[in-house]
């Protein structure tokens, strides 16, 4: 389970000492403004980002207390908080981590941690009903048998509604799998486990989210295990009957190229996967990019080093990417504050990357330790949330415009 802050505080407010800014980093000028402070009247503490639907809501969760689902709605001007469900701890479910999914239909999908059927977390759907409100209904509980216990990824969806995630622990061997939920006549659900990490020197412990490409593979991360027991990219293919095999992209191997992915990885136009890692060289994390080459090997580029001095953030989060190649990604730590940063990774003629903070986050006039993973609008604003900070002191949704 995700230490909640303990750790992570000491680190941001004791580690880091302000110090000039590296050569390819800049400071834009860039407008942040909370769209919602969480706290006032409902619970807060959001882990986990926030996604869009068609009509420009905002949905998340928040995991106070045993955890909710809330929608912000955009009024003039501000944004109205709607709560649509809330967790009891038992069997609906017990602190949801992750954003949301949203399938065709407006259904909600997500997990929680911890509560359910054996104590092992959920997969839940929220439906709205026909006269107002949402109906909250269990498809899954983890931890009978084999089963994967504890998820802290988002899902994804396919064009027939089957959901697929990582749970970072139980199966066969005890070190996490990868699995998938298919509907079924009548509103039950069936799991399939599609891998159970940990067999000889396979990755362990997959916590981020996985992607599709066009041809229907699964691509992710598992945060431990591998020949150098510090992690793996892997990639998931269908085979014969149902089945699915698994090919592992990249071994990471404690040096400049980062250790213990935390987060899933995500895909350009071209086939090149990018994601974050801890530790690399400098000590304070590394984005990497694994290049595509015509042979079907990856071989791996350190795209952007974080410095040890904090500056411009310590520990990287999970990354967007828009139409130009351009990446976006938080530090849940370091900065001009060292609450965190919200930076841009842009391509440059030399084949390299640039990188521009975004915003540096302060506590109390915005938000502090940014976890969730940012979504872009239409017009290239940039969402997030931040799990703690605001006006409130516990977390808030936050908007930066270009």
């Amino acid at each position: 389970m995700r230490s909640k802050l303990c750790s992570k505080l000491a680190v941001g407010l004791a580690t880091f000492a302000l110090a000039s800014m590296a050569i390819n980093t800049r400071v834009a000028a860039q407008s942040e403004t909370p769209v919602y402070n969480f706290g006032a009247t409902s619970a807060g503490a959001p882990y986990g980002g926030v996604i869009f639907d068609a009509a420009g809501n905002l949905y998340g969760t928040t995991t106070d207390g045993n955890g909710a689902v809330f929608e912000l709605t955009p009024e003039s001007g501000g944004w109205n908080e709607t709560v649509l469900y809330t967790f009891s701890g038992g069997t609906d479910g017990n602190d949801p981590q992750a954003g949301l999914v949203m399938d065709g239909a407006g259904n909600l999908y997500g997990t929680t941690m911890q509560g359910g059927a054996y104590g092992f977390g959920t997969v839940f759907e929220l439906s709205p009903l026909s006269g107002g409100g949402w109906s909250e209904s269990i498809i899954h509980s983890f931890g009978n048998g084999t089963d994967g216990q504890s998820p802290q990824a988002s899902l994804i969806i396919d064009s027939k509604q089957n959901l697929y995630g990582t749970a970072p622990t139980g199966g066969k061997y005890g070190k996490g799998v990868v699995f998938e939920l298919s509907p079924k006549t009548g509103g039950s659900w069936t799991e399939k486990l599609l891998h159970q990490f940990g067999n000889a020197s396979d990755g362990a412990n997959p916590n981020g989210a996985l992607i599709f490409d066009a041809s229907g593979n699964l691509y992710g991360t598992a945060t431990r295990g591998g020949t150098h027991a510090a992690g793996i990219v892997f990639e998931l293919l269908p085979a014969a009957h149902g089945m699915w095999s698994e090919k592992t992209l990249h071994v990471f191997n404690l040096a400049g190229g980062g250790q213990a992915p935390a987060n899933g990885v995500i895909l350009d136009s071209h086939g090149n996967l990018y994601g974050t890692a801890g530790a690399g060289s400098a000590g304070a994390g590394v984005v990497f990019e694994l290049v595509h080459q015509t042979s079907g090997v990856y071989n791996e580029k350190v795209v952007h080093t974080f410095l040890q001095n904090g500056i411009d953030g310590y520990g990287p989060q999970g990354l967007i990417i828009d139409a130009s190649g351009n990446l976006y990604g938080t530090t849940y730590v370091g900065g001009a504050y060292a609450f965190g940063t919200a930076y841009e990774l842009s391509p440059t003629a030399k084949g390299n990357f640039s990188e521009t903070i975004l915003h540096s986050f302060n506590l109390y006039g915005d938000g502090a330790y940014p976890y969730g993973t940012l979504v872009r609008d239409s017009a290239g604003n940039v969402y997030g949330t931040t799990y703690q900070g605001g006006t409130n002191e516990n977390g808030l949704v936050f908007e930066i415009t270009p």
